[in-house]
């Protein structure tokens, strides 16, 4: 081999002056067809290009898979679903919180396996103390968080009244933000009471009003305190009741009287 070397740089390169570098490679291809195969080899008396046609049957096809030179290291996945390499870290999905997982690093990016299954691929960042995180790794947490949250939302706004699973089916035939009508109404509930919001919820089950507005309205309109009546003011004489009244007629009364000695004798 180190012959060979030499003997390519004392026929082909020595001497040789070239305008560009990516020239040499047809300048080789030259020499070899022209010069170095086919002379006479002094170790084998035959000329090399013979010799290669002689070899073609006993050659095996290229292995298709190009060598690999990642650096290979295993990593515990972090709570944060990240993994450490030179003082950076790289997310991964967040269902692999925990578990080991193999990490090939290469010069331009990052491969993260687990069970021959890669998980993750970053762009390597040779920067120091960078958080990497890719956009799609935190969604099942982000849902996972959300149905959580809805669950908790539900089962407060099921405990105000028995009909409001009745009208939660409501809300969400009727309206495609469901969600915030539950959660202003639960809102309501903290300031007016279970109890009158449940019924509220009842008398808008029954007027078929589904929406947080007339729960609102109802709540406010019952809550409202009217102010009583004051006493009433007179101030004039009449009001006072002094009032001109006509003198009364007693002569009635002296007939029935003289009716009554009549009977009696």
């Amino acid at each position: 081999m180190e012959n060979g070397v030499g003997y390519v740089k004392k026929n082909f390169l020595n001497g040789l002056e070239l305008a560009d570098f990516s020239a040499i490679n047809p300048a080789a291809m030259l020499w070899l067809e022209s010069v170095a195969n086919v002379r006479i080899h002094s170790e084998t008396r035959q000329r090399p290009i013979d010799l290669f046609e002689q070899e073609k049957a006993h050659l095996l096809p290229k292995n298709p898979a190009t060598y690999d030179i990642g650096c290979i290291s295993t990593v515990r996945v972090s709570k944060q679903f990240r993994v450490a390499f030179d003082a950076n870290h790289y997310s991964v999905p967040v269902n692999y919180v925990g578990v080991i997982v193999t990490l090939k690093a290469y010069p331009d990016r990052l491969c993260i396996y687990y069970a021959d299954q890669m998980i993750a691929r970053h762009d390597r960042s040779y920067d120091r103390h960078k958080d990497i995180e890719d956009a799609n790794h935190p969604k099942a947490l982000i849902a996972q968080r959300r149905n959580a949250n809805e669950q908790r939302l539900l089962l407060r706004f099921l405990a105000l009244t028995p009909k409001a699973d009745e009208y939660h089916a409501g809300l969400m035939a009727r309206r495609l933000n469901w969600r915030n009508h539950v959660a202003k109404i639960n809102a309501l509930a903290e300031i007016y009471g279970d109890a009158a919001t449940g019924r509220a919820i009842e008398d808008g089950l029954a007027f078929d009003a589904f929406s947080c507005e007339y729960i609102t309205n109802l709540l406010e309109a019952r809550a409202r305190v009217l102010p009583e009546a004051s006493p009433l003011q007179l101030t004039r004489r009449q009001d006072l009741l002094e009032l001109d009244l006509a003198k009364p007629d007693l002569s009635l009364y002296e007939v029935h009287h003289d009716e009554s000695k009549i009977r009696q004798k």
